[in-house]
């Protein structure tokens, strides 16, 4: 079945969106560095413990967990835990499964999402009304959790410019401002003579 997002104004018929996401290597390509053995093969990254005990290869870590003794812990036994240590409640993914709009919200939500992820949305059953209000400017609101995991995030449903739909799904954040009459501490910089070598980026 495909994965699809469900959304639905209050007393409004449910819209239905296919989704895919939007990332950067798809739009502007890709570069990638490739390390090499002596013998010319790629180098798989591996980590070690703070013990030097035990090699860590990619992928290793979302099968499960070591602690600090060295015992191993299943991914499925782990829970999450807010900051005061308490166990949290999973939460379902929201793919297929209806979800409120919110709105029209103020196009101030849009800076203050500290957005993750942009999924491009293709219209499948949709009210054409709520299409053309996204199309003159209005932003919805909606949870969203691709995956259960145990924090569901927030998404904005949106049109380009040019008509399109998005969802820019993130985390709200709430700006921090200075006070006007603080003085903020002037850059102190390196005396000529500390700042003779300058760095090559390439040797990283």
């Amino acid at each position: 079945m495909a994965r699809q997002i469900v959304v639905a104004r209050p007393n409004g018929s449910p819209c239905t969106f296919d989704l895919s996401k939007v990332e950067r290597s798809r739009l502007y390509g890709r570069r990638m560095r490739v390390a090499l053995d002596p013998e010319g093969q790629p180098c798989v990254r591996a980590a070690l413990t703070e013990d030097g005990s035990l090699m860590i290869k990619s992928g290793m870590t979302s099968q499960g967990y070591f602690d600090e003794d060295g015992l191993w812990y299943p991914s499925r036994e782990l829970v999450g835990l807010d900051a005061e240590g308490r166990p949290l409640e999973k939460v379902d993914s929201t793919l297929g499964v209806e979800q409120a709009l919110e709105g029209p919200v103020p196009v101030e939500r849009v800076l203050d999402l500290r957005v993750s992820s942009v999924y491009a949305l293709s219209p499948v059953d949709v009210d054409e009304a709520l299409v053309e209000e996204l199309r003159g400017g209005a932003i919805f609101e909606f949870r969203f959790n691709y995956r259960a995991d145990y924090q569901a995030e927030t998404a904005l449903l949106l049109a380009s410019a040019d008509g399109d739909l998005f969802a820019l799904v993130g985390r709200p954040t709430e700006p921090a401002w200075n006070d006007p009459q603080e003085v903020v501490p002037a850059f102190v910089g390196l005396d000529e003579e500390e700042d003779d070598d300058d760095l090559d980026f390439e040797m990283f």
